[in-house]
């Protein structure tokens, strides 16, 4: 095959299948590609571009390609092609994710900790959720304020309320109030991050991506799922992992090493999020889809009245 014709936007793998996805998001969402040097990563997006245009260095090869999009695709966004903050992108939720988590895991018990470790979460998740947002509707300064204190204020709330309510319950249920936390949070920060989508509307565009419009409907249809998405990746090893270290806490050697326990829970969530993270961001298809018949009757008509019925679905970017 000629590499001047190579399609390099073409995905790899077929994402209208969930293994499709989970292996394109294997393969994006590779923490080894969070230490890699700017300059290595704006080389790969120099190559995509090349190879958009048509015009593909000689001595370029298949694999190399296909490499350069990987890193593309890791480190810059969709929608912009500008390169995306260290800590926001998702192959940083691996190192970032397991640090955070396992440290809400252990430190559970205390009022200080909890409102800490919770605060320290949700910033994480509101830079995650600014940096992965549809950059087709902008938002402001003070919307971000405004997303980020009312899911850290929920996050907090859920926590401490649920950690004062668990004193007398069974250690585990206490345990799982991160859990709890974080779920309730997820659904308060991302759609506040994302308010502007669900205000005005989300671009939509035919499946050649001509752009028909912008769809209120389309943009609750994706931030759902990408709450959901969230939700799905932190559920495995919040709620498994706290019943495995209560099991092993009984054990003699367990008890003589409590100063590991932190680094054990750490490395172990570890290990989860390793599949969660791409398994999560495979759950619905990125390039999201809504049928005509479902959008705002305005918009509906409009395309419609301009397309009659040639045009049976809309799609746009959900974000993740």
């Amino acid at each position: 095959m000629a590499l001047s014709s190579f399609d390099i936007d073409a995905p790899q793998w077929d994402q209208s299948t969930f293994m499709g996805r989970l292996k394109h998001f294997f393969n994006i969402t590779d923490c080894r590609t969070a230490i890699l040097p700017d300059s290595r990563l704006d080389e790969a997006k120099a190559l995509v571009e090349s190879c958009r245009a048509g015009s593909v260095p000689p001595g370029t090869t298949e694999e190399q390609l296909h490499y350069a999009k990987k890193l593309y695709d890791s480190a810059f966004h969709p929608d912009t092609g500008d390169r995306m903050n260290l800590i926001g992108r998702m192959s940083f939720q691996v190192p970032g994710g397991m640090a955070i988590t396992g440290c809400m895991l252990q430190f559970y018990r205390t009022v200080p900790a909890v409102v800490f470790w919770q605060w320290v979460n949700q910033s994480f998740n509101a830079l995650v959720n600014y940096t992965n947002r549809n950059a087709a509707s902008p938002i402001t300064p003070k919307q971000i304020g405004i997303a980020y204190a009312t899911a850290t204020s929920t996050a907090l709330a859920t926590a401490v309320g649920l950690n004062l309510y668990t004193k007398k319950a069974p250690p585990l249920v206490a345990r799982w109030v991160p859990f709890a936390a974080v779920a309730a949070a997820n659904c308060v920060n991302i759609p506040m991050m994302r308010q502007q989508e669900i205000l005005n509307g989300i671009a939509v565009t035919d499946e050649n991506g001509n752009k028909l419009g912008h769809s209120k409907k389309a943009a609750v249809k994706g931030i759902t799922q990408v709450v959901i998405s969230r939700i799905t990746m932190a559920a495995p090893g919040m709620i498994i992992l706290p019943i495995i270290m209560q099991r092993l806490e009984k054990y003699k050697f367990m008890q003589r090493i409590t100063y590991l326990h932190g680094p054990i829970q750490v490395m172990m969530v570890g290990v989860f999020l390793i599949f969660m993270v791409p398994a999560a961001c495979s759950l619905f298809p990125q390039r999201c889809s809504m049928a005509v018949s479902k959008l705002e009757p305005e918009l509906r008509d409009s395309i419609i009245a301009q397309y009659g019925d040639g045009v049976q679905y809309v799609y746009f970017n959900k974000g993740l």
